[in-house]
């Protein structure tokens, strides 16, 4: 059963303190010995050996039990959905960029649930670029100095649901977010970014999924979605988008995601086979860390002070992470044989580094069954050292938070794999 709670559950202080005061486990020597689910064995009891089996067989197998115990499943894409084009211009940000700004409307009105994409595109392109999609934590407008950029309709944090909109208070956040974008690194590199505030699709506090594009729906039941499955299920909305627009090849789009929206994104990529590359910054706990290992953030912990954000399922593994049939190691399979990045930061231990490298050295076999190759580490590389191969991973040094240096791996790693 869920009870209400306030919006300010989910600011950045309460996670801090809670993190910083509460004995959770920060040591290797006191992790729980546990025994991951084998990623090519079904339930059956039968093992996977052939491409064939893991396509028809398991993976199908592996995305039910995701949607069962943890994630909870999504009604689709909706029948009345349209896309209306609120702005474009050409030739911004210096002649860097062409800016596009479209509203997809869930219903098919603007005054019911919507989301605003953000596309900037090179401006210099002669044809469809390959392109990273992402949701933002504050609104479109955080991202960029750009004036253009239209502010947000919906719920931000600090403001309650139903409350007017303060143009000039929201304004002030404009381009506060930009050190974690690389806007005009990602241009001149060649690629397009689409971008989405994630309060366009769900608010982040638990509201009885009353807001958002929940009032569409009726109440999840224990294995409907969470606030994660149903902002995965707008990154899916927006690439119904980006397969209309004809300056963004939507054969090569990068979803992404930092955080709880790192999380997003390794899920949209499982359930949306048509990401074509799949990034994860610092997703921890319900991301790309290992539930069993018990380290940083728990099982316990997120679903406790984050009640929203998975299906009223996943708490029967509240101190109990061994029962559960899957663990993020099998996340991670399921975007094979697709190139997947995982990244983790020296400083952010609330989200287990080492446990975020082992999902992908555990999702290894699927890659090789699949003949995507082999996870070039079997230990965890020293600090901003990556590995890469059809899977990549980077320990940077420093914080919880995207960076340059994120951003620089990213493009390299989609250079290699997308191409330009």
């Amino acid at each position: 059963m869920r009870f209400p709670r306030s919006f300010l559950l989910v600011s950045l202080v309460v996670l801090t303190w809670s993190a910083d005061s509460q004995p959770f486990n920060y040591d290797e020597s006191k992790v729980p010995k546990y025994k991951l689910p084998d990623p090519l064995l079904m339930e059956s009891g039968e093992s996977v050996k052939t491409v064939a089996q893991w396509r028809t067989q398991r993976r199908p197998e592996l995305l039910e039990l995701f949607k069962t115990h943890v994630y909870g499943r999504d009604p689709g894409r909706p029948k009345d959905m349209t896309f209306f084009t609120l702005e474009q211009r050409h030739g911004v940000l210096n002649g860097l960029a062409n800016r596009r700004q479209v509203e997809v409307r869930f219903a098919g009105r603007r005054d019911g649930p919507r989301m605003t994409i953000l596309i900037y595109t090179p401006a210099k392109a002669k044809g469809p670029v390959p392109t990273f999609l992402g949701l933002n934590f504050r609104g479109n407008h955080t991202i960029h100095d750009d004036a253009a950029i239209l502010l947000p309709h919906s719920w931000v944090r600090g403001r309650t649901p139903g409350e007017t909109v303060n143009n000039r208070a929201t304004e002030k956040g404009r381009g506060k977010a930009k050190n974690r974008w690389a806007v005009e690194m990602i241009l001149k590199r060649g690629y397009g970014l689409a971008i989405i505030y994630y309060g366009d699709i769900d608010p982040d506090f638990d509201d009885g999924f009353k807001n958002g594009v929940h009032a569409l729906y009726p109440k999840p039941k224990p294995d409907g979605w969470g606030s994660i499955a149903t902002w995965a299920w707008g990154l899916s909305r927006a690439l119904d988008y980006l397969e209309t627009n004809k300056t963004v090849d939507h054969r090569r789009v990068a979803v992404i995601g930092h955080s709880r929206l790192g999380k997003t994104a390794l899920w949209a990529g499982a359930n949306d086979e048509r990401f074509a590359l799949v990034i994860s910054n610092n997703s921890g706990c319900g991301g790309a860390a290992l539930s069993r290992r018990a380290f940083g953030e728990t099982v316990k912990r997120i679903n406790t002070s984050f009640p929203h954000w998975f299906c009223d399922n996943f708490t029967k593994y509240n101190d109990n992470e061994s029962a559960c049939p899957v663990d993020q190691h099998l996340l991670v399979a399921l975007s094979a044989p697709r190139p997947v990045y995982i990244a983790s930061a020296t400083q952010d231990r609330w989200a287990d580094p080492h446990g975020e490298f082992l999902a992908a050295k555990y999702a290894a076999p699927v890659y090789s069954l699949l003949g995507a190759g082999n996870f070039p580490a079997d230990k965890q590389p020293p600090p901003d050292q990556p590995v890469v191969g059809a899977m990549g991973y980077h320990l940077r040094t420093g914080k919880h938070d995207v960076t340059d240096y994120d951003w620089a791996r990213y493009l390299d790693f989609a250079d290699q794999h997308l191409g330009k």
